[in-house]
């Protein structure tokens, strides 16, 4: 989904698709039938005009959540990719994921003029998450590529989290990321057209440790159905993405992305 408004372009579609199995095989019912919530709203943020820029721009997102009532999620993030849970133990949860990744040219900025453009396409692999304690949260994605690009992306992070009322949540830990030579090819890679074109130089890149960094969130559950939240990422490029010429020459290691969100949560039934 590719929204354009007053934004210089909207960002990307975070979504969260949550299915109990348990309950969707419920004896002498359609896997439809039950209760169900649809949670949308939007985000805007101030971040990076691509990954390894210096340029930051103002940029929104839309939120969509959609889920069956009585699934509990102790936690999700912002960073969360749209996810099936296929296995939910309380304390384990694993199934598949899938993002959407959106086109990346000279269009995005002038600082991409003379690359290959990166096409608007998707990632899909998995994902399992763990709570070690009642207050943490640790979560890996594996991701393949599909036209976008054809590498392979991993995805951890950690997010302590705590009540600090009774509608009043922080939470926040570090995040790390891994991808294959492929990826970084992709966004990193300076081909000798590339570089004639781009005055970038030549750049082949290896798979490798993507970025390090750390994130941060405050959510205020303002009413039973509107929340809103303030966030805060940094990551540290570095490997692969920190080693190219895009980044070296014109853009920097150092990525820091600050927002706000608000959603609203719509709750129906289906026979």
């Amino acid at each position: 989904m590719l929204i354009r408004s007053g934004f210089t372009r909207v960002g990307v579609l975070s979504a969260a698709l949550l299915f109990s199995p348990s309950a969707m095989a419920q004896e002498g019912s359609h896997w439809w039938s039950g209760n169900w919530y649809l949670t949308v709203g939007a985000t805007g943020f101030r971040a990076p005009e691509f990954d390894g820029s210096s340029e930051y721009k103002f940029s929104a997102s839309p939120l969509i959540s959609l889920g069956r009532a009585g699934n509990a999620v102790r936690f999700s993030s912002r960073n969360d990719s749209a996810s099936f849970a296929f296995i939910d133990r309380g304390a384990f949860r694993a199934g598949a994921t899938g993002k959407l990744i959106f086109d990346r040219d000279g269009d995005t900025s002038d600082r991409l003029r003379g690359l290959d453009p990166v096409k608007f396409g998707a990632e899909l692999g998995g994902f399992a998450e763990v709570y070690p304690t009642d207050w943490l949260r640790v979560r890996g994605e594996l991701r393949q590529g599909i036209r976008s690009h054809h590498g392979v992306v991993a995805d951890v992070a950690a997010d302590a989290f705590v009540d600090l009322t009774d509608t009043l949540r922080l939470s926040g830990g570090p995040r790390l990321s891994i991808a294959s030579d492929k990826y970084f090819d992709a966004y990193y890679g300076v081909s000798a057209a590339e570089s004639a074109a781009s005055g970038y130089g030549q750049y082949s890149p290896n798979g490798g440790l993507k970025s390090v960094g750390v994130g941060a969130a405050i959510t205020w559950k303002a009413t039973d159905k509107v929340e809103t939240s303030a966030y805060a990422e940094y990551s540290r490029l570095t490997g692969p993405a920190a080693d190219s010429s895009i980044v070296a020459e014109g853009g920097s290691k150092n990525q820091l992305l600050v927002g706000v969100a608000a959603t609203y949560r719509f709750d129906f039934t289906l026979d």
